[in-house]
């Protein structure tokens, strides 16, 4: 009997409509715009401004579109798993919130929190549920709304961040195409660089934390770049090495779109020319667990069945790590 792998056999993907560019950002806090382009490599970001909509409003019409794709009904889903640090509530979990948008009655779900890691370590343990020949077809969903969790008037943090959704369909495939390696890391001695300061079971929320401005996302820009290049080169180098492949034999690189500098350092790592490499950071910014879903989702056309596809994150936690796939179709 062959065995079974997982392939992507769809994308879906979801932008708000709204864009704060970095002219915008003049205005509200003490930046400009070549000073956000040449140190990020970002001109706007979207932002999903309409109150009352969370991350599951963003990640419903990018599994409907994955739907259409491939003419399957929402009931027709055995499991999701949605990657996100922005839930709409602290419980239930969002995957569960999304099913029931979705009308996916039959589908079982959870949310996994690796920052922009997210999308990686759910799509790696989405492709076991396929690989152990259990289900058929499981969604996995980046999503966040980093907006949320932004503070605008912190410039360090209020440029890198925008709101999206991407998702991914897995279903079992016997041919060599599909999801065939993972190396995944986590370190949590990097906590103290990122990371929001209250609202966990460590420090509640207060009347005082809500003043003090602690529920927003906080980063010390210098250690996370550090780690961050060093962290996603290192290991998608490890990744190519230990599968015996080189820059020649990769298609594309998909990097977690965190700042232009990363990716042109993980890129650089791996031998590898830009034109190989996926970049929408000029556009949407950094949407943490959606960036790597929503390249596949722009890029879609452009990829061609047996081509060797690297992603590759890094995220707070820190958490990291790279994904070599076959893509299928």
């Amino acid at each position: 009997m062959s065995k079974i792998t997982a392939a992507i056999t769809a994308v879906g993907g979801y932008v708000p409509e709204t864009k704060l560019t970095n002219f915008d950002l003049e205005k509200m806090v003490d930046t400009n715009d070549e000073w956000i382009r040449t140190r990020t490599g970002i001109s706007e970001r979207r932002i999903l401004k309409e109150p009352g909509k969370a991350s599951s409003d963003m990640a419903v019409p990018a599994v409907q579109e994955l739907l259409r794709k491939k003419g399957l009904d929402p009931k027709d889903i055995d499991c999701l798993i949605c990657a996100t640090v922005t839930p709409d509530m602290v419980f239930p979990a969002t995957a569960n919130i999304i099913c029931d948008k979705l009308g996916a009655t039959n589908a079982w779900g959870y949310d996994m929190s690796a920052a922009c890691s997210g999308f990686l370590f759910a799509l790696t343990t989405g492709a076991m549920y396929i690989e152990s020949g259990r289900y058929k077809k499981v969604v996995v969903v980046g999503v966040d709304k980093m907006s949320a969790i932004v503070d605008y008037t912190d410039r360090a943090t209020c440029i890198i961040f925008g709101d999206g959704a991407g998702a991914v369909l897995l279903e079992p495939s016997v041919d060599e195409n599909g999801i065939k390696d993972s190396i995944l890391r986590t370190d949590g001695s990097g906590r103290q660089y990122l990371h929001m300061k209250a609202g966990g079971s460590l420090k509640p929320a207060t009347v005082e934390t809500v003043l003090a401005k602690e529920h927003f996302a906080y980063q010390e820009g210098q250690p996370v770049f550090k780690f961050a290049v060093k962290g996603m080169a290192d290991v998608s180098a490890e990744l190519l090495e230990k599968n015996n492949l080189t820059g020649t034999d990769i298609a594309w690189l998909v990097p977690h779109q965190a700042n232009l500098r990363i990716i042109d350092a993980t890129a650089s790592r791996m031998g590898l020319p830009m034109e190989k490499v996926m970049i929408n950071i000029q556009k949407f910014g950094n949407t943490t667990a959606a960036t790597i879903p929503l390249c596949l989702w722009e890029w879609e056309s452009q990829l061609k069945k047996g081509d060797n596809i690297v992603l590759a994150a890094f995220g707070g936690g820190f958490t990291w790590g790279a994904t070599w796939v076959k893509w299928a179709y």
